[in-house]
């Protein structure tokens, strides 16, 4: 067997796998006697059929499949042994003259390399690290929502300011039937307030649907509708009063502070709004990291250059799915995955050149740190260690979900490294302007 590489240019080459008889001959003829041995012909007794009979009937399909397994296992190994960084899968070059009816054979393959690139990571152009702190107006509102959770419900006779009103939407139409607590000061515009004012149960309200709420997750809250079906939703309801009630504010005392927190775990006002301020901004954290991630993967994506072999990719995606699909249709996936290739690229680099690696080890504890968060938020804080370890097994034993979890931490490890060698604009706002700045 000979194995050779031509290439085109940097980024594509030709491989040449030329296979002989005597490459596959010895396997063939093994296979064959095997078949002779169990073949059951009528006419013949068990291992005595005639092996020129074996060979005609099933001679050229064991000697296809044995070159074919041949030519793979060639191939893959010489793509390893020569360190080939190849993008997509080699894709065999047709030969209008190739016949399965010689004994030596000749295969052609088209390899797509990976490009050769170094990533500056001094950005020319400073990216935002956003610090995302908990102010006086957050923290007011935060207060107030615990005073409310704890605050005690008095029925109310007629809806005025402030009410809490339990009723039922319905549009006959859509079908929607459903039975929903609502604050009067969610309800958007003076005209629909109105219609509310003075309201007693047992009345029924009009309203219609478009801009009836502040924000469109109440509108799917109280319609029981999900993101697509309130997608300009615009509908004539009826709002059937049930119920009217105010909430008087729970006290901000001892009480209140080991109704949330437990026996003296917050001893006072401050302490509470401490905790609060704490328990916010590590949520916010987050938030800013992802931010961050995303910023640096937009600028390392535009600012490091390199070119792909575009048109052997359209090629290799024409044919990679389950369903061969258009040379169009092939562009078209192109040009959307293209961006996401170059990042998959440079995050490569990156990890490589920094020797950033990552052991089964790690992803376990990772995995053990994301299942006990997971458990936490059902009341289970203590779960014993072998319990623990037995999820995490089932966890990772699921591909899909390992590869998830995978991603996760190779992020988290990218991002802490960005923070260490990358220069950043702090910007320090609260919550409510960071939204408006980063989502608009």
């Amino acid at each position: 067997m000979n194995i050779t590489k031509e290439s085109v240019d940097a980024l594509n080459a030709v491989v040449k796998v030329e296979i002989s008889a005597a490459d596959y001959q010895d396997k063939v003829e093994k296979i064959l006697q095997d078949y002779r041995q169990k073949a059951d012909i009528p006419g013949f007794r068990k291992g005595h059929v005639p092996m020129g009979m074996v060979k005609k009937q099933y001679g050229k399909s064991i000697m296809i499949d044995e070159v074919n397994k041949l030519l793979q296992e060639s191939l893959n190994k010489y793509l390893v042994e020569e360190k080939l960084d190849i993008l997509g899968n080699p894709l065999p070059k047709m030969q209008d003259d190739f016949s399965w009816d010689t004994e030596d054979y000749s295969f052609e393959f088209e390899l797509g390399l990976a490009p050769e690139f170094d990533v500056d990571l001094e950005a020319k152009k400073k990216i935002t690290q956003y610090n995302i702190v908990a102010d006086k107006e957050l923290l007011d509102k935060e207060v107030e929502n615990i005073q409310k959770r704890f605050g005690k419900i008095v029925p109310q006779e007629v809806v005025e300011e402030g009410v809490n009103i339990a009723g039922t939407f319905a549009n006959e139409e859509k079908g929607i039937d459903k039975k929903s607590t609502i604050e009067l000061a969610s309800i958007k515009g003076k005209v629909n307030q109105k219609k509310f004012i003075g309201a007693k149960v047992g009345d029924i309200i009009e309203l219609k649907s478009k801009g009836l709420f502040d924000d469109d997750h109440k509108l799917m809250g109280a319609l029981g509708l999900n993101h697509e079906e309130i997608q300009d939703l615009d509908i004539p309801l009826t709002f059937t009063i049930e119920e009217i009630s105010v909430t008087e504010l729970a006290e901000v005392n001892q009480e209140l502070f080991d109704k949330v927190f437990g026996p003296d775990v917050v001893k006072s006002e401050e302490e509470l709004r401490e905790k609060i301020k704490e328990d916010a901004e590590k949520q916010f954290q987050t938030q800013a990291d992802q931010q961050l991630l995303n910023a640096v993967t937009e600028y390392l994506v535009e600012n490091t250059k390199f070119d792909l072999p575009a048109e052997f990719l359209k090629k290799w995606l024409a044919v990679a799915g389950e369903k061969p699909i258009s040379a169009e249709q092939a562009a078209e996936e192109y040009e959307k995955s293209e961006k996401g290739l170059r990042y998959q690229l440079i995050e490569g680099k990156v990890l490589k050149d920094n020797n950033i690696k990552l052991d089964f080890e790690e992803l376990k504890d990772f995995t053990k740190g994301f299942v006990k968060a997971q458990m936490a938020q059902y009341g289970q804080l203590n779960p014993e260690e072998k319990e623990l370890d037995d999820i995490v097994q089932r966890v990772l034993s699921n591909q899909d979900e390992a590869k998830r979890l995978q991603e996760q931490l190779v992020s988290q490890k990218l991002l802490a490294f960005y923070k260490e060698k990358i220069t950043f604009k702090v910007k320090e706002m609260s919550y409510e302007a960071f939204v408006k700045e980063v989502y608009k």
